[in-house]
């Protein structure tokens, strides 16, 4: 089976890629703007026409889409999320491949959920920021496109390689600088929020389940079980080892705390977020995967403290 992966080189794909090449049964083509990409192709720029004689000329059984941005204004979020994705779309359609399209999507676009509820893929999307409403355009482009194609919306994915942006990273970010200067306590804000995790591995692990699969529509991607970012923190110092006090601060998270949501930039830094919780996804979010169970016999393997520990590895090393 020859698959073309797109974004091979974000955080997603390395590990879909690496899951992919360890199957003996896959040849593997990278697309993607790098210079270490197969082939060099930017989505949010090129013409469908272009993708569409390439598509006909590696003739791939399966393309998958890791592709895509989490920082950037709504402008920079639709030309790459939304505007790459109509372009994936029509060129598939004009091609005679006839390829299955795996498109990977995010759990930012069903927005806040009630608290203790988990949310089901016939839920209805209410994402609460620019992010999500650009995921969540292109899986609407990807389900009305007739496409052969499944979506998987992937909730709060962490292990190792995590963006030091991240809440997770951030959180192995200060716990460093904390033991590196010796501070005996730790401030941190927005722990109170709870997010499902779900470590990369596993979800590559769903991404090349997909690619074998027929399943069609969306897939919901996470570990079923919403975690307080506060217990997060107390394992993760118990896996360094960082024996000092974790301080909560009072108020949503916010420019220099621990802010849920996806990475920002050290600009950010300097004004107010603009929602109150970055990922627009309110305080609480957990994952109903019944459906990846039932149509793609997917499970989750990796726990959460496997995933802080592989987090605190890499950080440790910046020590």
């Amino acid at each position: 089976m020859r698959v073309l992966l797109i974004g091979a080189n974000g955080y997603l794909g390395r590990f879909v890629a690496d899951r992919l090449l360890a199957d003996p049964a896959v040849q593997l083509t990278a697309l993607g703007r790098g210079d270490d990409a197969d082939v060099r192709f930017d989505l949010a720029t090129g013409s469908p026409g272009a993708l569409t004689r390439f598509l006909d000329a590696v003739h791939p059984g399966v393309v998958v889409n890791c592709a895509g941005a989490t920082r950037g204004g709504a402008r920079e979020l639709t030309r790459h999320n939304t505007v790459a994705v109509a372009t994936i779309c029509e060129a598939l359609r004009r091609s005679g491949c006839g390829a299955r399209l795996v498109q990977v999507g995010c759990s930012s676009e069903y927005g806040p959920s009630q608290p203790g509820s988990s949310t089901a893929e016939d839920a209805v999307p209410r994402p609460g920021g620019p992010y999500g409403v650009s995921k969540l355009a292109a899986t609407e482009l990807v389900l009305g496109s007739g496409l052969d194609a499944v979506v998987l919306r992937v909730f709060s994915p962490a292990g190792p390689g995590t963006p030091a942006g991240s809440p997770l990273g951030r959180l192995a970010e200060a716990m460093r600088r904390a033991m590196q200067s010796g501070d005996g306590e730790l401030k941190l804000g927005g722990l109170g929020a709870q997010r499902d995790f779900i470590d990369v591995r596993d979800v590559a692990r769903a991404v090349h389940a997909a690619s074998l699969s027929a399943a069609q529509g969306v897939i919901n991607i996470g570990s079923g079980r919403a975690v307080r970012l506060r217990d997060a923190a107390a394992v993760l110092a118990r896996v360094a080892g960082y024996g000092g006090a974790l301080h909560e601060l009072d108020g949503p998270p916010g420019p220099l705390r621990m802010a849920i949501g996806h990475p920002r930039s050290e600009a950010d830094h300097a004004g107010p977020v603009a929602y109150p919780y970055p990922d627009g996804c309110g305080s609480w979010q957990q994952a109903d995967v019944r459906t990846a169970r039932d149509r793609l016999g997917w499970r989750p393997r990796i726990n959460l403290e496997e995933s802080l520990a592989d987090i605190w590895m890499e950080a440790a090393c910046r020590i």
